[in-house]
């Protein structure tokens, strides 16, 4: 399946030639047909990023991405506790054992920018967190379920089983 689209549009432009050689050794080190393609993921990067700040009611899909040290079991029930705070943003989560006493946690995440903002900053809040990053996109998860509560016409027809989100009681 081809994600290429269907019409481009040229863009010309003036770079620095120390930043033009950095652009051609990173389109080189990924591994990257083109400056193209390099160039406009950075630009689907910024685009998601600015509609973060500049729309914080817009819907966002993403990742929340979190290493921390220390007393894990504290920290831990307080980043679980974080969690189940934003429940409907969190879809899941993901815990790996670091060396050195530190962990590593990826979130799921989906939900309006300002929501996943709020999210970000209460873990970061937690004294034990050391690094955190959002990364995000406009491409949403499909709805699993309809607003109703009745499952979804085209999973339910296909015979496919599917893992629903939690509910918020």
């Amino acid at each position: 399946m081809s994600t290429e689209p269907t019409s481009l549009a040229r863009l010309s432009m003036s770079l620095p030639a120390e930043l033009f050689r950095q652009l051609d050794v990173m389109v080189e080190e990924r591994g990257l047909p083109s400056r193209s393609q390099l160039i406009a993921e950075l630009i689907r990067h910024a685009l998601a990023e600015h509609e973060a700040l500049t729309r914080p009611e817009a819907m966002l899909a993403g990742t929340i991405t979190l290493v921390y040290r220390g007393d894990r079991g504290r920290v831990r029930q307080q980043l679980a506790q974080t969690q189940a705070d934003y429940l409907k943003e969190v879809i899941s989560s993901q815990h790996v054992f670091l060396e050195d006493d530190q962990s590593l946690e990826v979130l799921l995440v989906q939900g309006p920018a300002m929501r996943l903002k709020e999210l970000c900053d209460a873990l970061r809040s937690i004294r034990s967190v050391h690094q955190i990053q959002l990364v995000t996109t406009t491409a949403l998860l499909p709805p699993l379920h309809e607003q109703d509560g009745r499952a979804n016409n085209d999973t339910a027809a296909s015979g496919r089983s599917s893992t629903s989100k939690r509910v918020a009681a």
